[in-house]
């Protein structure tokens, strides 16, 4: 018989409250169960000492037994000291998707852009004096006047 150490939810709905029992792994979630060694209370704060209580050394038993916890009751008993749990590594999780990725490649892009149309209307005054631009800007204005 597989037994499983989880986390059976009780209390009202938005109002959540569990217990920390060993199980049958066929048995619901809910239901049948052959021991209760703790509770859990996730409306409490972190620090609090009531959040999470737990019968260590029925714990100890039942991994001896061959009990295996799930992954949230595996950090209570890492936490009380009684499994050692190893730290999980998922690099690829904290990446964004193929959508958010592109509008960030388009979003760069126009940025570039933006900066190159800038700069480039930074210097083209540069260039010329004022005074060179006010010719050129006096002959188009006679060419105009002279064409009609």
């Amino acid at each position: 018989m597989a037994i499983n150490i989880r986390l059976a939810r009780g209390g009202s709905k938005k109002r959540p409250y569990y217990k920390i029992v060993v199980a049958d792994a066929r048995s619901p979630r809910d239901g049948r169960f052959i021991e209760k060694i703790g509770n859990y209370n996730p409306l409490l704060a972190k620090d609090n000492e009531q959040r999470v209580q737990l019968d260590a050394d029925r714990a100890k038993h039942w991994l001896s037994v061959g009990a295996q916890p799930t992954d949230r009751v595996a950090r209570f008993l890492d936490q009380a000291g009684v499994l050692e749990r190893s730290a999980r590594n998922n690099p690829n999780k904290g990446k964004p998707g193929e959508k958010a990725t592109e509008r960030a490649e388009e979003r760069a892009t126009k940025a570039a852009e933006a900066a190159e149309a800038e700069a480039a209307a930074k210097a083209a005054p540069a260039t010329g004096s004022n005074e060179e631009t006010e010719q050129v800007v006096a002959a188009e204005v006679e060419d105009a006047t002279s064409a009609s």
